[in-house]
């Protein structure tokens, strides 16, 4: 089997290199691949690289992420994040390629208090949002064997994250103010890049398990939990720090006013993705705890 994978160098593009290998030959690519077209920038060069290639799978894992940068630049976060993957989308629908293609919460208006699934009616609020739908449309227009993640709040031990900054912060500063009015589930790009792995090997048998799906670890938290968990879990691993987890004041989002809208409900509905494939997600705590020993420890 040949994959080819375009964003290798982001956070969850660099674990899907760890977590492909095994099914058959990987080649990965980023924007400054020189002997195959991989600048999202430019969607019109990139089908010639598939048909060049002719993968058995094409993996998605590039795209325009500054929320608030996106909303200046409307035009280049609608080519990486909606042209680009919708001309994927028809690249692999010609050479018969499955292509897996990663969304976003943001594609819903974030109200409420239940989690999203699949088919709840979308909202984006912003750019990104708004973008990152339009790319899951094209995909599924284009493209009949296609599966699409929508995730939230990654993090990854290469890269900067919000547990890296909240632990800065912490030894910076005696007390910090964390939102507690926006709620999600902390997920690792491990844990996608694994994921995704088995739900590829799984439809390469079963083509039926095609489509839409939420990937996002297990429970819930808001930020504030979430920094009040990540420097617990470091003054165990004998951090010292200026603020320890009761040095977390909570505040809501309109304490720190952001050029793009986020959601106050980022929370996902697995379930469909855990009994087609079947699978069991671990606790957000999980991971973090494991990614914090990681980069505490390196």
């Amino acid at each position: 089997m040949k994959v080819l994978l375009f964003g290798k160098d982001g956070q969850v593009g660099w674990e899907l290199q760890r977590s492909l290998a095994p099914l058959g030959d990987v080649v990965a690519l980023d924007r400054t691949s020189t002997e195959y077209a991989a600048d999202f920038s430019r969607p019109e060069r990139l089908a010639d690289t598939v048909t060049r290639l002719r993968p058995n799978v094409i993996v998605n894992a590039a795209a325009h992420t500054a929320v608030d940068k996106a909303e200046s630049e409307p035009e280049l976060a609608r080519a990486l994040n909606a042209a680009a993957p919708g001309v994927l989308a028809q690249a692999a629908q010609d050479v018969g390629a499955l292509l897996v293609h990663y969304s976003t919460d943001y594609v819903f208006d974030g109200g409420g208090d239940r989690p999203w699934r699949e088919f709840d009616a979308t909202g984006p609020l912003s750019v990104y949002g708004q973008t990152k739908l339009e790319g899951e449309q094209l995909v599924a227009r284009h493209c009949e064997r296609h599966l699409v993640l929508r995730t939230s709040w990654v993090y990854a031990v290469r890269g900067g994250n919000f547990a890296k900054t909240m632990l800065r912060l912490a030894k910076e500063r005696e007390r910090l103010t964390v939102i507690d009015d926006q709620f999600g589930a902390p997920t690792g790009a491990d844990l996608i890049a694994d994921v995704t792995a088995h739900a590829i090997r799984s439809l390469m048998h079963e083509p039926s398990k095609a489509g839409l799906y939420h990937l996002v670890a297990a429970g819930e938290t808001t930020w504030h939990g979430y920094a009040r968990f990540v420097l617990a879990q470091a003054q165990a691993l004998g951090e010292v720090l200026k603020a320890g987890p009761d040095g977390v004041d909570a505040v809501p989002a309109s304490a720190f006013p952001a050029v793009a809208t986020r959601p106050h409900n980022s929370r996902l509905d697995t379930s469909r993705l855990r009994e087609v494939f079947g699978l069991n997600l671990p606790h957000w705590q999980e991971g973090v705890a494991r990614m914090l020993n990681e980069a505490l420890r390196s």
